[in-house]
């Protein structure tokens, strides 16, 4: 719990006893969860020769291969002697001077590692801060129980603070709710964007040490973030993953869990970590095996270009209005507005309004493709049964489409003025449409008024 909020790591190792299996176990949890940055410390250096301590050296510069952590320095250093302590501590300095400043998109997250009441104060909850700033008298949503709370008071290494930015451990005092309500592994935020998931897309790597493999259904003890809960596991292109292996894969978590695209986990049995990964899709839907379509489209996801992901993103629901994309794909308004823009430009997107802005509403090329054809389709078929009317109004094509509320008004709009659809007399047809009759139809207009001429008010 935490791991993945912390910009470095020290990874210890003891120079009497070299490297342990706890050892590996914990150098894999940092690669799974993606730090990458670090130090390896090879601690007690006065208990051992020359020798055996170069050869620790070695055995730790060789586990390090191939992790996140690989290339990262490497220190001997005796806490009795002090030496080696200085250098040490330059070190971390040094490392700590090159890390980057943690992203901020607006949307805060707070993962509750801890919960409990101070007298005077009331519910305090602890964790590492990502994603966003928190701000005194802000209204937070506990994610996934949906309470509601507002933050009465922020701490950060125990100095009050009216804001917290991203990547600091923050202490948040909030206001109306019991600590008995917040519960470890939720996550505190703006309200209204995050739900709660139960199925999350994944691509799971399982550790090259780990004991076993993984097969199909497997289950395992899902972390991510501070919460544990117990999952099962579904392979989508193969029936067992084994140790050094990646593929995609479905997790179903026994109960919901708030979770972003790009978040990092860890998968574990009862007494070994197995592997973990990256969630690529939240509230995912079910997938069947082996589908070619499903595992190219999370290819794009996880590989794609920035703006192939928003499409892809877009591609689960259309339409869908900028921001929502940039809470699909986990990235500030200002990201996904940006490449939507390119999207647009580039002709893969269609905007339902000439101005883009994080509310304006988008389709895929693909999508409005589909819909302009199911659109002129329905109009063609109106216009084959009802020959000499001028078309259908807008409330019956969006009836046909399927489509209410503003999105259809926005939708309409966009079929006239793209020119897939016309509209004459407030009436919708297609752009060649013209009424007209046939030579039958003729022959008996003209019979009939003919007949007029010589009875012209025919009993029946």
């Amino acid at each position: 719990a935490g791991v993945g909020g912390i910009d470095m790591a020290l990874l210890v190792v003891a120079a009497d006893e070299s490297v342990m299996p706890q050892t590996r176990e914990h150098l894999g949890i940092l690669h799974l969860l993606g730090v990458a940055r670090g130090i390896a410390v090879v601690t007690k250096k006065d208990l051992v020769d020359q020798d055996i301590l170069e050869l620790v050296e070695l055995e730790v510069e060789e586990v390090l291969k191939g992790t996140t952590l690989d290339g990262s320095p490497l220190l001997s250093v005796s806490a009795t002697t002090g030496d080696g302590m200085p250098e040490l501590l330059s070190a971390i300095d040094a490392a700590l001077n090159q890390t980057g400043v943690r992203r901020d998109i607006g949307r805060p997250r707070l993962a509750v590692d801890r919960s409990f009441s101070i007298s005077g104060f009331g519910t305090v909850v602890t964790g590492t801060l990502i994603d966003g700033t928190l701000q005194v008298g802000q209204e937070v949503e506990i994610v996934p129980s949906g309470k509601r709370s507002r933050v009465r008071g922020l701490q950060s290494h125990q100095k009050k603070i009216d804001e917290a930015p991203p990547g600091n451990r923050v202490a948040v005092n909030l206001g109306g709710i019991s600590h008995d309500d917040v519960i470890r592994g939720e996550v505190v935020t703006t309200p209204g964007w995050l739900r709660g998931t139960r199925a999350v897309d994944a691509r799971l790597f399982v550790l090259a040490e780990a004991p076993h493999g993984v097969r199909h259904n497997f289950p395992v003890t899902f972390h991510a973030h501070a919460s544990e809960m117990p999952a099962k596991i579904r392979l989508l292109d193969r029936d067992e993953l084994k140790p050094g292996e990646e593929t995609w894969a479905q997790i179903y978590l026994e109960e919901p869990l708030a979770l972003a695209r790009g978040d990092h986990f860890v998968v574990r049995s009862p007494d070994a970590t197995l592997g973990g990964g990256t969630v690529v899709d939240v509230q995912a839907r079910r997938h069947r095996r082996h589908h070619t379509p499903t595992l190219e489209r999370l290819e794009r996801i996880s590989a794609g270009s920035p703006t192939a992901q928003l499409l892809t993103a877009l591609e689960v629901k259309e339409p869908a209005d900028v921001a929502e994309l940039a809470r699909r794909a986990n990235l500030s308004e200002a990201e996904a507005t940006s490449l939507a823009r390119e999207a647009v430009g580039e002709g893969s997107a269609v905007p339902l309004e000439a101005k883009l802005t994080p509310a304006t509403r988008l389709y895929t090329l693909a999508g409005w493709t589909r819909l302009s054809g199911k659109a002129q389709q329905a109009l063609a078929g109106f216009h084959a049964q009802n020959p000499l009317r001028q078309g259908m109004t807008r409330e019956e094509l969006r009836s046909r489409l399927g489509l209410a509320g503003q999105i259809a008004t926005q939708t309409v709009a966009h079929l006239v003025s793209s020119g897939a659809v016309a509209e004459s007399a407030n009436l919708l047809h297609l752009p060649d449409h013209e009424v007209s009759i046939s030579n039958e139809q003729r022959t008996r207009m003209d019979a009939y008024v003919a007949s007029l001429a010589t009875e012209p008010f025919p009993t029946s």
